[in-house]
This record gives C-alpha cells, structure tokens and sequence, in this order.
C-alpha cells in the first residue's frame, strides 16, 4: 500500500499513513505545540480513519517539544476579547484520550524534547511509551493555581498513585531516566527514532483483530477512567473558571513572569 500522507488535509497535525500504521505528529511550531480545540478536533478525526484498519497509532511531537499543555495564549485572547471567558469543556479532550487507551490499535508516543501539562495526558494514554535520553515529563499546573485533573487518572493508571501525586505537587520535571523507572516510560534510547522501528517491527506480527480484542478485553479489566471522568471534568472546569488562576495566566502570556514573580 505504501504511504498516504494526508498533511494538507489538517491546520495542527502532520499525518501519513503506511500500511496499516498511522503516523500523527502534533504540529504548531508557532504555539510550542500547544493543545486547542482544532488539534482535539482533528486528532479525533484521524483516530476515526483508524478504526477499520489501522494496527498501530504512532504520536509524535517537535524535536524540541512533544506537547507543552494548554494553549495559554489562546486563554488570554479569549479573555482580551471583551466576551465573557467562559472555561472550554474539557469533556472532548479527556474523550480523545479515552480513545488513545482503548480504541482497537496499539498507540505509541514517541516522545522528544519536553513533554508537559496536557501533554502528559497524551503520553499516559498510550499503550506504550518510547522516548530519547533528552526527553523531560512535567506537571507545572499547580504553579498557576490549576491542577492536572484530567490527566490524573491516566497517569494514575499508568505509573500509580504515590508518584503521579509527587509529579503534581513538586510541579518540576523528571528525566527521561526517572520517567522509566517510575513506569511513565516503557523505553529510552540516544536514537529513539531507531528504537521506533524495532517496536514497529515487532508489532507488526500481530493481527489486527488480535489487537482489537486484546484492547476490548483490557479496557474491561480496569474501570478506572470510566469511573473518574466526571470527577476530573468537574475538577478541571473548577480551577479553568477560577478568575484569579486565569489572571494568572493572562499575566503569565504579557509579561512572561511566573505567579511567584513580583509586579513588573
């Protein structure tokens, strides 16, 4: 079948297919690929061509930056627009990544550079997580007075309660090394792009139907983020409707000072 690349067809992502393996890379240079409604809309929209025959799902980022979180300047135009701010429903996101964890494909971040925030979301929501030895993992929301309750009980599920708490709380982030043995990482190599292959080449020794029904059956032996989704949608809208932590925000895009930092 060869490669279908279907770039043109998306305003966030990079895409092109070949065989049955999907490749997505999240592509918005200029917002230090940043998550907004278009990138929801249409990562959701490939996962749909997937479905049929698609065995592997392979999620990229920029060399320097996987995905850095919230879109905070697309926040700040919102609230510089005069028009009532009002928190975007997060439900679509955690949704997207529901269908990372379940849908009938293996799913596979390959992760360069500093994956944070919402970014993390993605990388916890695939079935195997591969990355370089530069790579960093951070939760920095706590910083701005927010929390990253979507995100948690993917990364609950994937690495355990005691660390994703840690990773919340101390807000820094942790080594390509550090990921791994806390279990958010499957694998590290100097050439992850090298390291791909080799799981593409493994991977591609089993079926399609055998992944389906492995993903279907897995999916029933773990409730968890069925049963915490409203928890973290009506956390999130929570702390994304609380004015000062959008101030914060709004701060934090004009004048580049942190919280912490005085006054300008």
């Amino acid at each position: 079948m060869g490669i279908v690349t279907e770039t043109g067809l998306y305003e966030t992502l990079q895409v092109r297919f070949q065989d049955d393996v999907c490749f997505v890379r999240i592509h918005r240079p200029d917002a230090n690929n940043t998550i907004n409604d278009r990138l929801i809309e249409e990562l959701g929209q490939v996962l749909d061509l997937c479905e049929a025959q698609v065995r592997v799902v392979v999620l990229e980022g920029l060399p320097q930056v996987f995905c850095f979180g919230a879109d905070f300047k697309g926040i700040q135009e919102r609230f510089a627009s005069g028009v009532p701010y009002e928190a975007l429903d997060p439900k679509p996101m955690y949704r997207l990544w529901l269908r990372l964890a379940s849908g009938p494909y293996v799913t596979i971040a390959h992760v360069r550079g500093q994956a944070n925030a919402g970014g993390i979301g993605f990388v916890a929501a695939c079935d195997v997580v591969i990355c370089d030895e530069t790579a960093t993992f951070g939760l920095s929301e706590l910083l701005f007075g927010l929390m990253p309750a979507c995100v948690l009980p993917f990364l609950v599920r994937r690495m355990g309660f005691a660390k994703a708490n840690y990773m919340t709380l101390m807000t820094e982030p942790v080594s390509a090394q550090s990921a791994r043995e806390w279990g958010l990482v499957d694998d590290v190599a100097a050439d992850s792009q090298n390291l791909l292959r080799k799981k593409l080449l493994r991977l591609r020794r089993v079926s399609k139907t055998a992944v389906a029904r492995c993903k279907r059956y897995m999916t029933t032996l773990d409730h968890l983020l069925l049963s915490a989704e409203q928890k973290a949608l009506d956390a999130n809208m929570e702390v994304f409707s609380d004015t000062d932590n959008v101030a914060k925000i709004v701060r934090y895009v004009s004048t580049g000072q942190f919280p912490w930092e005085g006054e300008a």
